[in-house]
Parts: structure tokens; C-alpha cells; sequence
């Protein structure tokens, strides 16, 4: 003698009164369709198994506002996984569009940085080498281009992304900052010197 299958409808009115083993069911029943239609509407598999099971979650969760389409259940998931689907989809594209938006860090080497790394201060008498150690980072890179690597204020200006103005405040301020150090412990053997003047 055949048993007879268990009715969604039987299945689901147990689900409603909070029979966890009966939904368990339903949840066998239905998740290869539910999961087929997810992964029609989606293009990876992982974000196909995220939302049927957010489908039978809020099966669970709303359990109490669902009805039944010719006594089943599915066309209700089917519904609600088209619509969690589309969400996901456009959540992914907001989050593309977001990262797409994001500044890019340039990996390129900074040339500012290479000319001050190969800078050998320690060549340099050791209170300017102190000095310049003690200044912003970027106004010792300018320091080091103009100055020790003799390229031109409006070029180390791009380089460091100032305005030409802005780089010659900075340099000025630099250099009289070193000026003052330095008199306060009397002539140093190795002097700053502005770019290209003679020794």
C-alpha cells in the first residue's frame, strides 16, 4: 500500500503554527527548484545559494502573511527569489560602481620619493642631515629635488601635486628653517645650497 505525499497545504498549515520539522519539508520539497531559478537569474553560484536561502527565510519569517497558489507553496519562493535576486544584482552594481569610484593608488614609484631615498645624508654634516630629517615629509621631498637633484620648482611642484606658488613658499620656509638651525650652532662644513650654485 502507497502511502500518500504530504500536501504542501498540510505541510504549511503545521509551518504556521511553528512546526519546525514540518518547514524542514517544505525546505526539501522545493530548494532544487528554488536554487535552479536563483542561479537563472544570477551569475555566480555562491550568490545563487545566498538567496534561496534568504528565500526560505523569509518563507519562515512571514509565514503568517503567505498564501498558498493552488495549494503550494513555490510559486510564493519562486516570486520572492525573483525579487531577492534583482536586489542582489543591484546591490552587486552598487558595490562595483562604488569600488569603480574609489581613488587608485598609483603604483608606480614616486620619483620624489626615489631622489630623497637615494640621498645619502649621511654624507651631509650631521646637523643639516638632523634639520632636514625634522621637516614635513613632503617638504623634504621638494627639499631633495630642487636642491640636491637640481630639478626645476615647477616640475618638483607636479611631482608632489602643489602649485608652483605653494612649492616655493614651502621651499622658502624650508631653507630658512635650516638657515636658523644652523646659525644657532655656528657654519656647517656642508651647507645647504640652493639648486645649482657653484661650491
Amino acid at each position: 500500500m502507497t502511502s500518500v505525499p504530504v500536501t504542501d497545504e498540510a505541510l504549511w498549515s503545521r509551518s504556521v503554527a511553528g512546526d519546525g520539522e514540518a518547514f524542514g519539508l517544505l525546505v526539501d520539497r522545493h530548494r532544487d527548484r528554488v536554487y535552479g531559478h536563483a542561479c537563472r537569474l544570477l551569475e555566480h553560484r555562491h550568490d545563487a545559494e545566498d538567496v534561496t536561502a534568504a528565500a526560505f527565510l523569509e518563507l519562515w519569517r512571514r509565514r503568517d502573511a503567505v498564501r498558498l497558489v493552488e495549494g503550494s507553496v513555490l510559486p510564493w519562493l519562486l516570486v520572492t527569489t525573483a525579487n531577492l535576486s534583482r536586489n542582489s544584482r543591484r546591490g552587486a552594481r552598487r558595490w562595483r560602481d562604488f569600488r569603480n569610484r574609489l581613488p587608485r593608488a598609483d603604483t608606480s614609484p614616486d620619483p620624489a620619493d626615489q631622489a630623497f631615498a637615494t640621498q645619502p645624508l649621511h654624507d651631509l654634516d650631521p646637523r643639516v642631515a638632523a634639520e632636514l630629517r625634522r621637516l614635513k615629509p613632503q617638504d623634504l621631498r621638494l627639499v631633495s629635488l630642487v636642491v640636491f637633484y637640481d630639478v626645476p620648482l615647477a616640475e618638483a611642484a607636479a611631482l608632489l601635486s602643489l602649485s608652483e606658488a605653494a612649492a616655493k613658499s614651502r621651499l622658502q620656509r624650508a631653507r630658512q628653517r635650516l638657515r636658523d638651525a644652523l646659525a644657532d650652532h655656528g657654519p656647517a662644513h656642508h651647507p645647504i645650497k640652493p639648486a645649482g650654485a657653484k661650491s
